[in-house]
């Protein structure tokens, strides 16, 4: 039989015969040979391929093993000669150009023996003999070889296993190849054309109540379809559900399109109008033709959403020239929404507004551009979320000046929402529908009323024409208010705000001083009833009405002087009598100084009779005075006081002694004894006037009574007396009379006409009483035993006579005051509540007002000191105990005091100490408020007795009979102390252990649980850190130092400050006595990448610095472990996902150390990608169409991933790759659409940190961590 073949590297094959014979095998000598025997011409001959040591002597398996026994003592011998290398340091060279020429030797002459197997050809020989050479240099020359590493790798061919994050070994290639990352496919078949579409023109629809049902249009083309499927996904709870037409009403359907088209054909499009009744989302899901095939859809998703409505919402209506409109709108629509309203001022039409409103919802595809009909994903519609198409309530802000007063009407007129629904008010309003079919509850119309705005200014006066006041007295700030539409006075109160700046403090410039305050007054629309009396300068700051803030006009600053008083000069010249020339009279020529009109008061004074007043007016500077008496006689003239149009009040003239004589006859006259030109009387009484008469008696005088422009005349004669009494009737009718004397006739018969006339005021009403307010009350408080003036506003004329009593004291008994102003006082010196009683002015008896008739007066309280809640913790038997404190502290006590401050306190303080003898002192201190302190003393630890003994204020001095001392009391505590039991010791501590190390004993005095702080300082860098212990329960405490504080080398540990129980502590100074600690190197963990973020299947490697073998401590996903390193190298496979964290690391050396760290690493999940849910998924669209192609992904976005569509081929045949494309995806999930036949599927994905691949290169999968 023919030999096995072989390869070309293999063994040469034994010799054989070119003919086919019969091979016998010789055991002897272990070689074939022919049966029959060999040819003669073979015999005779020498065989060229006989061994050189034939086969009778040693067979050929025994001259190759000697052959390899030979080999092999080579190998020893060089083995040998490497290892006296190391160890002697011989020549490296000579024992390589050795063992190169035995090694030559060897192998070029072993073909020379011709042992089977063992004849090789010359490239394989010299392939040999370069292998042995790079081997001889390798070992003579000490190349170092890896030979762990290839062991190791030689080892994983057989048992591939690593040891994981979990402690567990794991095979590599199994986590490596996880071909459960990349599932589904999607196959994609063509078929026949054919096409249907939901409402292709994109037509919005919208429900409401007028509107009950809208028909949404189904554009059907080239098919005939025989089922219709939509899907509606309710807006309000993201529900769906799926509307199924059957044939029945797709037939219906079809013969209203049919009536619709006039040139119908059999292939011409139709559009079915398919009625619906609630709001949702609908698409087109499934259009199956008489065939049972699917018809290709055109996606076009059809919103029917709650038509969208808007409303006023009811705000103020009342506003000023100026101020923004600030009303609002209520919008109900689905977003964006855009709103028409329009505006009407005082019934003319004004101008449209138009309002757009973007939706909350970022994601709402009706304000981005749409590339496609869908509205939600088309891949998983029923995941859809589509509450951006729900109904927004929107409230809208409009805000424009209000310019023009009068009415202002917004309306609303046009609302539109994102789908492109549009209700128009406008229409329904000139259809006058509106009111039928909507709520009348919600109004769209918005009305204001807009208000002018108050104008305030001086009148008559400026900063350049000053306001004369007599020095001391008060006028009526001249104010004028307007408004701004019109110079009309505003109606309604008003508030006036203004500067006053005194004549000594206006500036140069004649403006008013920095610090000049703002005072306030109100004032009736009318005018000011504000009065001033200061001189200065008044300046108007604002002014506001009822409704609105106005402005100040000018003159808006007046300056109110004092202007000189009056005086008069006079010089005299004497009037003779034309029929008998003695003198009647004077001719007196004033001159006068002051503000006219002038006022001069001057007596006459005839002799043996009474005197008589007179009075002289004038608004000349120079004027004069005719004198003439009735009543012949001699007669003085003595001029008394003057006053003007400023000084209204007399001025006396009696220091200028201007006194005049003169003898007169006077002839015949009548006049009234009245000085003043009118008098009042009540209604319903008569009026007596006295006359006086001159001449000789007797006399006749005729007068007349005039009243309403009715004159009733009337005659007296016979009058003997130069005095006459005339009295009138009663007088029932109020308001004016005037009794006018006509004439008068004396003995010598001579008529003299006289024009004597004077006033009679019938009052129209009775006087009345009242109590006034003070500060806004009628209550007071005063000072206790002083007098009080109770507030009077009396009505009528002076003097009034006014009734009151005190109704709660045990005196009821009424008093009586006689009262000239008609804003008096009563004064009163006890406290209580005064009633008026009854009041009379000077003509009529009045009435009391029962609203104001009583005034309570309050004594102002006594100073009273009372200690603050706050510092007390108890009192016991009238004696405040305070909070304790620590002996040095500083602490105060707080009083309230009551009363008018400053207040003088005085105190004494007793001292009770834990050692020693008691003391005692006395204090005092002033307060200038109602709250004040008392500092406390602490310099001495025990108890401290306070007692507050005498208190008097601004209004009252220390009255022992009405204060009760109050006394406190408070413990002062002595200061803790601490030490080291064992100063100056050395303690033992290992770097970076959280658990060990020896205590640190200290001794504590006081009262636990104490507070202690401890200063730690690095001998080497002098570093300083402190450690704060607190609650320690007992006085003997063990420290054990925070490890977080030590370092390398020696420390010195020092007691700082000791806090106890109390509160109290002690701080320690630099010479208080210290230990020693002493810590101890650790070792050390370091990750050997920078990186942080790992994939599943990386490896995680550390690096260790120490004594060997180490323990490393860990914790993967919460969960810790403990793991042995036998070098310095330290690595985990990352088979599962989670935070992998290195926690600490201990040593051979430090066992009972550990050096604790925070290295963490992430390990995150390899990124995922399911087609079709994961399953081979076969879809049939018609030509031209598209189908949906769902990917989702899992890992962390976003996800890059590489997608392939391959041919559908037959089965049986492999398919063959059309096209590969590449996509990104932000979400979980993308969808995409394909027109294209074939099989798409996943070949590689890729997400923020990881990837993964299926497409093989150089025979492994690709996957890496992305940085």
């Amino acid at each position: 039989m023919n030999g096995t073949p072989r390869l070309r590297s293999a063994y040469p094959s034994t010799p054989q015969a070119r003919q086919k014979r019969h091979i016998q095998y010789d055991a002897a000598t272990g070689s074939s040979s022919p049966k029959v025997p060999l040819p003669k011409e073979s015999r005779s001959q020498p065989d060229a391929l006989a061994p050189m040591i034939p086969f009778n002597l040693v067979d050929a398996p025994s001259q190759r093993f000697y052959v390899a026994f030979f080999y092999l003592a080579l190998l020893i011998w060089r083995l040998c000669d490497y290892y006296g290398l190391v160890s002697d340091e011989t020549d490296s060279f000579r024992l390589f150009m050795k063992w190169v020429v035995i090694d030559g030797v060897v192998l070029y002459g072993l073909p020379g023996l011709r042992i089977p197997w063992l004849q090789w050809s010359s490239t394989t020989m010299t392939m040999l003999f370069a292998l042995h050479a790079i081997a001889d240099y390798v070992l003579m020359f000490r190349v170092p070889i890896p030979l762990e590493a290839w062991l190791i790798a030689f080892t994983r061919l057989f048992y591939n296993r690593e040891l994981a994050v979990s402690e567990r070994r794991v095979k590599a290639a199994n986590v490596l190849n996880n071909a459960s990352l990349i599932l589904g496919k999607q196959i994609i078949h063509i078929l026949p054309e054919g096409s249907a579409m939901l409402n292709p023109n994109q037509t919005a629809f919208c429900l409401d109540s007028l509107t009950a049902s809208v028909d949404l249009p189904i554009w059907i083309n080239q098919t005939n379809p025989v089922l219709i499927e939509l899907l509606r996904i309710d807006i309000d709870t993201n529900t769906n559900e799926t509307l199924i037409i059957q044939t029945k009403e797709i037939q219906r359907l079809k013969k209203q399109a049919d009536k619709q088209l006039s040139n119908r054909t059999p292939t011409s499009p139709r559009h079915l109008e398919y009625p619906v009744k609630r709001t949702g989302l609908y698409r087109l899901q499934k259009v199956l033709d008489e065939s049972k095939l699917e018809v290709q859809r055109r996606l076009s998703d059809t919103l029917v959403v709650h038509c969208p409505s808007a409303h006023m919402r009811a705000v103020p209506q009342v506003k000023c020239i100026g101020d923004l409109s600030d009303f609002y709108i209520e919008v109900d629509a689905t977003p964006p929404i855009q709103i028409k309203y329009s505006k009407i001022v005082n019934n003319k039409e004004s101008g449209h507004a138009v309002l757009s409103i973007p939706p909350n919802n970022p994601v709402s595809p009706l304000v981005r551009q749409r590339t496609s009909g869908a509205l939600v994903s088309h891949a998983s519609p029923n995941e859809a979320d589509v509450s951006w198409a729900r109904s927004q309530s929107t409230t809208i802000s409009v805000n424009e000046s209000l310019a023009i007063n009068g009415q202002w009407q917004y309306s609303i007129d046009e609302v539109q929402d994102g789908c492109g629904n549009v209700v128009d008010y406008s229409k329904r309003r000139l259809r006058n529908t509106y009111h039928r079919h909507a709520s009348t509850e919600l109004p769209l119309d918005q009305t204001f009323s807009v208000y002018e705005r108050p104008r305030a200014a001086l009148q008559g006066c400026d900063s350049q024409h000053a306001l004369q006041v007599p020095k001391g007295r008060s006028i009526q700030l001249p104010l004028r208010i307007s408004s701004t539409g019109s110079e009309k006075v505003a109606q309604g109160s008003h508030q006036i705000s203004y500067l006053f700046t005194p004549n000594a403090r206006i500036l140069s410039n004649q403006e008013h001083a920095e610090d000049t305050a703002l005072a306030h007054f109100t004032s009736e629309s009318h005018g000011s009833n504000y009065k001033v009396h200061e001189p200065g300068l008044y300046t108007l700051q604002s002014v506001r009405s009822a409704f609105c803030a106005g402005e100040i006009l000018e003159p808006s600053s007046c300056l109110l002087s004092n202007p000189p008083e009056p005086n008069v000069s006079i010089v005299t010249q004497s009037i003779p009598d034309r029929c008998a020339g003695n003198s009647i009279g004077l001719l007196v020529d004033l001159d006068l100084t002051g503000s006219p009109p002038f006022r001069l008061s001057y007596n006459i004074r005839r002799r043996g009779g009474p005197v008589t007043p007179k009075i002289a007016e004038s608004n000349l500077l120079h004027t004069q005075l005719e004198l003439r008496p009735t009543h012949s006689g001699h007669y003085t003239y003595e001029f008394l006081d003057i006053s003007d149009s400023v000084y209204r009040e007399p001025r006396s003239l009696r220091n200028q002694n201007l006194v005049l004589e003169q003898d007169v006859k006077p002839p015949a006259s009548a006049r009234f004894l009245d000085a003043y030109p009118s008098r009042k009387t009540c209604i319903g009484e008569p009026v007596a006037l006295g006359v006086q008469l001159s001449g000789e008696p007797p006399w006749r005088l005729d007068y007349e009574l005039i009243h309403h422009g009715r004159r009733q005349k009337h005659r007296v004669v016979g009058i003997e007396s130069s005095v006459h009494t005339l009295a009138t009737d009663e007088l029932k009718t109020g308001g004016e009379y005037s009794l006018a004397l006509s004439a008068v006739t004396d003995s010598s018969g001579c008529k003299v006409s006289l024009e004597q006339e004077t006033k009679i005021e019938v009052a129209l009403q009775r006087p009345k009483a009242a109590f006034g307010l003070v500060e806004g009350q009628r209550s007071i408080l005063a000072l206790e035993d002083r007098l009080v003036r109770l507030p009077l506003r009396l009505q009528g004329e002076p003097p009034w006579t006014v009734q009151y009593r005190k109704i709660d004291g045990t005196n009821g008994d009424i008093t009586s005051g006689v009262f000239k102003n008609s804003n008096d006082a009563i004064d009163v010196g006890d406290a209580g509540t005064y009633e008026l009683i009854h009041v009379n002015d000077g003509t009529c008896p009045g009435n009391v007002d029962a609203v104001a008739n009583r005034f309570t007066v309050k004594w102002v309280p006594r100073p009273r000191v009372q200690v603050s809640e706050s510092a007390v913790i108890e009192v016991v038997r009238g004696k405040h105990i305070k909070k304790e404190i620590c002996e040095g502290d500083e602490d105060a006590l707080e009083i309230s005091l009551t009363g008018t401050a400053p207040f003088d306190v005085e105190y004494s303080h007793h001292i009770k100490p834990e050692r020693g003898s008691q003391s005692s002192t006395t204090k005092k201190f002033t307060a200038g408020f109602n709250v004040a302190s008392v500092r406390m003393e602490s310099s001495e630890a025990g108890t401290h007795h306070y007692q507050i003994s005498k208190v008097s204020d601004l209004s009252y001095n220390h009255d022992p009979r009405k204060f009760s001392p109050i006394d406190i009391e408070q413990r002062v505590h002595a200061r803790p102390s601490a030490a080291f039991v064992e100063s100056g010791k050395t303690y033992k501590y290992c770097k970076e252990e959280e658990a060990g190390g020896e205590n640190v004993p200290i001794a504590l005095k006081g009262q636990h649980p104490f507070h202690l702080e401890v200063e730690v300082r690095h001998h080497a860098s002098a570093k300083t850190e402190l450690v704060t212990i607190p609650n320690i329960e007992s006085q003997k405490y063990k420290l054990h130092v925070p490890y977080r504080l030590l370092s390398l080398g020696t420390h010195t540990v020092q007691l700082r400050k000791v806090r106890d129980a109390h509160g109290c502590q002690r701080q320690m100074d630099q010479e208080t006595p210290r230990v020693q600690v002493n810590v101890a190197e650790v070792p050390s963990i370091s990750a050997l990448e920078s990186q942080t973020d790992y994939c599943i299947g990386d490896r995680i490697s550390y690096m260790l610095s120490g004594s060997p073998p180490f323990n490393v401590f860990y914790t993967f996903n919460g969960q810790e472990r403990k793991a042995a390193a036998p070098t310095t190298n330290f690595r985990r496979l990352a088979e599962k996902p989670g935070e992998f964290t290195i926690n600490a690391v201990a040593d051979q050396k430090s066992a009972d150390c550990k050096a604790h760290t925070s290295i963490t690493k992430v390990i995150h999940e390899m990124p995922s990608v399911r087609v079709s849910k994961g399953r081979t998924a076969t879809v049939d669209i018609h030509e031209g169409g598209e189908a949906e192609i769902m990917f989702e992904f899992g890992g962390t976005p976003p996800f890059e991933f590489t997608y392939t569509r391959s041919s559908n081929p037959p089965k049986g045949k492999k398919p063959q790759i059309l096209d590969t494309k590449s996509d990104i995806s932000y979400e979980f999930s993308k969808t995409i659409l394909a027109s294209d036949e074939g099989m798409y599927e996943v070949v590689a994905i890729k997400d923020r940190f990881c990837s993964f691949s299926t497409q093989k290169v150089h025979g492994k999968a690709g996957r890496k961590l992305l940085t």
